[in-house]
């Protein structure tokens, strides 16, 4: 096999890899029921389309089917992992920059807020990842949102029934045909001009807004995940 056909193959392995996990989720998320809390704290906000979602790495899979579609600019890790996580949301309808916090982090944010500048999309970061801790705010999201302009809208989500897994983030899989719960949190703005000191306290807002609605999630179906 020539260099070029190893490339051709290895392509058409990440688009399959996209294509069976969309399906996955699709399949998976139609058998559920889902309940959504706290929207009115955000709806003109997502209506306006200039907005950065917020979750943490664990909750990424009922959220991203929700708004599959919407075109949004998201922040993956250039990981074999990330390639698996961005294979899938494009196929969602969304746009990836790949980068992290060890690995083109400023690259990648630079890219994502010339994004969200050149057009009326939305954006979404994932504060915890790619590798944690978990439930802790990297500062990225807060320097998104002071050169763009959009607030941060906090989300999360839980279920009834579920499998938590063994990795660093207790990553969340709902099992078919149980019911979820979508929380939205109160949304952080940051000024164009805020310096230092403002942007960690913008930053220690939203991770307590962000615990604090998954913490409610998460007990809502009575689990406790830490």
């Amino acid at each position: 096999m020539t260099p070029k056909q190893k490339e051709m193959f290895q392509e058409l392995k990440w688009r399959a890899v996209g294509f069976l996990g969309k399906t996955f989720i699709d399949l998976l998320f139609r058998t559920t029921t889902v309940e959504t809390r706290g929207f009115e704290l955000v709806n003109d906000i997502v209506n306006s389309n200039r907005y950065i979602f917020a979750f943490w790495h664990s909750r990424i899979l009922l959220l991203s089917y929700i708004y599959k579609g919407i075109n949004a600019v998201i922040l993956v890790s250039p990981s074999k992992d990330g390639e698996i996580i961005a294979r899938i949301v494009q196929c969602q309808g969304h746009f990836t920059i790949r980068g992290s916090s060890s690995r083109g982090g400023l690259r990648a944010l630079a890219k994502q807020i010339k994004c969200l500048n050149a057009k009326n999309r939305p954006g979404v970061v994932i504060p915890d990842g790619p590798r944690g801790p978990r439930f802790k705010v990297q500062p990225g999201v807060i320097m998104l949102s002071k050169k763009t302009g959009c607030p941060i809208v906090p989300m999360t989500y839980s279920a009834k029934k579920l499998k938590i897994f063994a990795s660093w983030d207790r990553f969340l899989l709902p099992y078919p045909f149980t019911r979820c719960l979508v929380i939205y949190g109160n949304p952080v703005r940051v000024p164009s001009d805020a310096d230092e000191q403002e942007r960690e306290k913008k930053r220690a807002v939203l991770e307590k807004e962000l615990q604090k609605i998954t913490k409610t999630a998460d007990a809502y179906f009575g689990h406790l995940i830490e």
